[in-house]
């Protein structure tokens, strides 16, 4: 399929209807571990009812605004730019891709071959982070996925606090997880259509 880039701001009305029904990297994580707890298997399935109705209704979900989601925004400019002292890459900022039936928001794109995730954490975690010197388990769905989707070859993660060293750790393409992911979106969608079939159905009868 090809790959769809989207310039339009994050969290923007026009942002949340490129990604309306189709799931994306951030919540790869559920998709990718379905059905190990009841908490797991309620996470996904809140998901995919979540994108049917917006397939149902054409209409988008919404982006929740927490107050980590807040403070996250606040902050990712300056770990872009902090980002780019250290390294020296130059970064392009895009909304988000679309590759088929799935798709990913990065923080940036770097050349032709790379990509930045930002996160913010809070100090003890961030030195948690620091002292294990290890890319973050719980943010390679996430990565790995957008690797996938924008067929790039690596991806750089930098997690930041203020007044912090910035944490900066780089993911490659590991192609087994990435197969496992697929087919795992693809067994997602599969699901949701199901459930969007049956509802249209029920629709069509109570019309009749």
């Amino acid at each position: 399929m090809a790959i769809e880039i989207f310039d339009v701001e994050q969290n923007s009305p026009e942002w949340l209807r490129a990604r309306m029904g189709i799931p994306t990297a951030s919540e790869f994580e559920a998709i990718i571990t379905p059905g190990k707890t009841k908490a797991e298997q309620k996470t996904r399935r809140t998901y995919m009812l979540k994108l049917a109705g917006e397939l149902l209704t054409n209409e988008p979900m919404g982006s929740a605004n927490t107050k980590d989601m807040q403070r996250g925004h606040a902050l990712e400019d300056e770990a872009r730019d902090l980002y780019q002292f250290l390294t020296g890459a130059e970064t392009r900022r895009v909304g988000f891709i679309r590759n088929g039936r799935a798709g990913c928001s990065p923080d940036s794109l770097i050349g032709e071959d790379g990509g930045l995730e930002i996160k913010t954490k809070a100090p003890h975690l961030l030195l948690d982070v620091i002292m294990k010197d290890e890319f973050p388990e719980e943010h390679k769905a996430q990565v790995q996925g957008a690797l996938w989707l924008t067929n790039r070859e690596w991806w750089d993660i930098a997690v930041y606090w203020r007044n912090l060293p910035l944490f900066i750790k780089r993911a490659y393409r590991d192609e087994p997880y990435i197969q496992r992911l697929a087919t795992e979106v693809d067994r997602f969608n599969a699901e949701l259509d199901a459930i969007v079939a049956e509802i249209r159905l029920r629709g069509e009868a109570l019309a009749a």
